[in-house]
């Protein structure tokens, strides 16, 4: 495996490195909600002597319904994770979802994240990779729930044709299973490490019931929005850290069930700690 740095913040990801963490908001509410949570997380991983990176959505752009709510939008959003970034002097992970976003987001966002669903997409997966890599940051690529795992060596290697030196990590997130379910097979993250890239766990996301939250039924049978299962997303975190991952991805709120986003997979930021020292101690056992 090629372990990965972001030089500037001496932060490495791969094999024998520290457990990193991405956590953060689902999406931004306001500022206020984004320096408070990441505060609280840096602080943590301090104490615990764990990688951190800040992660926030400025735009959700995969909706079930048109009214749900999406974020502030890149205008308002990259400055608030400049913001962030100026305050506590810790790298960013973000998500992008049009090849003309590339620039603007990479040059803000040390990691860039390709959304599952859109991770086929060639001329996305190209102009991200080209500004990911012209910034020296990580390219974070989130598994398809609709792909095998060694099904994402395409997206390795087109990103390497778009930019060579493009330093990539695959992402887990759960595999379509029937309808509104998804399940991860945690052989699947041995399986992705194969292709020679760090891999990490979206805990979080792979949590959801797409499509089906009881709070917005209709009489058809769906949903308006996604459902989740919030207590779930410590199970498969500590499954993926022992299976390998070298990094974990997770959500948080202060008052989860009043995010405006995904609130049923979101995690009460009051979990952080205890949730992330076992993670630290299981990761310790399997490196």
């Amino acid at each position: 495996m090629n372990n990965l740095e972001l030089k500037d913040y001496g932060i490495k990801i791969g094999d024998g490195e520290k457990l990193v963490v991405m956590a953060g908001l689902n999406v931004l509410e306001d500022e206020g909600l984004a320096q408070e949570v990441c505060a609280e997380l840096k602080a943590i991983c301090a104490e615990l002597d764990l990688p951190y990176i800040f992660k926030a959505s400025w735009d959700k752009a995969n909706r079930s319904s048109i009214t749900s709510y999406r974020g502030p939008g890149m205008e308002e959003g990259l400055p608030m994770l400049e913001a962030v970034k100026a305050k506590h002097g810790v790298p960013v992970v973000t998500d992008l979802h049009e090849a003309v976003q590339a620039e603007a987001v990479a040059e803000i966002a040390e990691v860039v994240q390709l959304p599952a669903f859109l991770v086929r997409q060639t001329d996305l997966v190209v102009a991200t990779a080209r500004a990911v890599a012209a910034k020296g940051g990580w390219l974070h690529a989130k598994k398809a729930q609709f792909l095998a795992p060694w099904d994402c060596a395409n997206i390795i290697s087109k990103s390497r044709e778009a930019a060579p030196d493009v330093q990539v990590i695959l992402c887990d997130r759960g595999t379509s299973f029937g309808y509104n379910n998804l399940v991860v097979d945690m052989l699947g993250i041995p399986e992705m490490k194969k292709l020679g890239v760090p891999v990490t766990m979206d805990a979080t996301h792979a949590v959801q019931l797409p499509g089906a939250d009881p709070r917005t039924a209709n009489n058809s049978g769906g949903s308006a929005s996604t459902g989740g299962r919030r207590e779930g997303v410590s199970v498969l975190a500590k499954s993926a850290i022992a299976a390998g991952a070298n990094g974990v991805f997770l959500e948080f709120h202060p008052r989860p069930d009043e995010a405006l986003c995904d609130a049923p997979s979101c995690l009460p930021l009051s979990d952080a700690k205890q949730l992330l020292s076992q993670l630290k101690d299981i990761h310790a056992v399997v490196n």
